[in-house]
């Protein structure tokens, strides 16, 4: 593994951990060279799966880039990392229990705005806000009053 820091071709492994209820391996690492530490997470790749998106277009799934878009609407909300990690393991769980090789876009959307507003409402509304493409106040309204009609 290089090293982020000073792309030194070998580090070493200092601490290795297993994911709880996920297919992985936390790694810490140390760079013999500048003596940077950081971390790794290593997961099974078992088939790889194609998100159609809204345009048609293809592109494989990834984890990261699904809790990048979860954590930017738990942005200063009371939502772990650690859950937002969770989230995003249950729906590739639920994608590969399915046996599907392509997927859309917005079943991946509908799983996250499910788990979401039953953990943070806030994070739930901003989410479903651009999920959605609310346009006006109008929609906000709406999403509001159906969610606390449901609470």
């Amino acid at each position: 593994m290089k090293c982020p820091q000073c792309d030194q071709p070998d580090t070493r492994v200092i601490d290795s951990r297993p994911l709880t209820k996920e297919i992985g391996i936390r790694r810490r690492r140390e760079c013999p060279a500048c003596g940077y530490r950081f971390t790794t997470y290593e997961y099974i790749a078992l088939s790889p799966v194609l998100v159609i998106k809204s345009n048609g277009t293809r592109e494989e799934f990834n984890r990261e880039k699904l809790m990048h878009s979860i954590q930017l609407s738990c942005t200063k909300r009371p939502v772990s990392l650690k859950i937002i990690q969770n989230i995003a393991w249950e729906i590739e769980q639920k994608i590969e229990q399915l046996g599907l090789s392509e997927v859309k876009s917005s079943f991946i959307g509908e799983e996250v705005i499910h788990r979401l507003r039953q953990i943070d409402k806030v994070a739930y509304i901003r989410f479903a806000s651009v999920y959605h493409e609310f346009k006006d106040v109008t929609e906000f309204k709406e999403e509001i009053k159906v969610l606390e009609e449901n609470a």
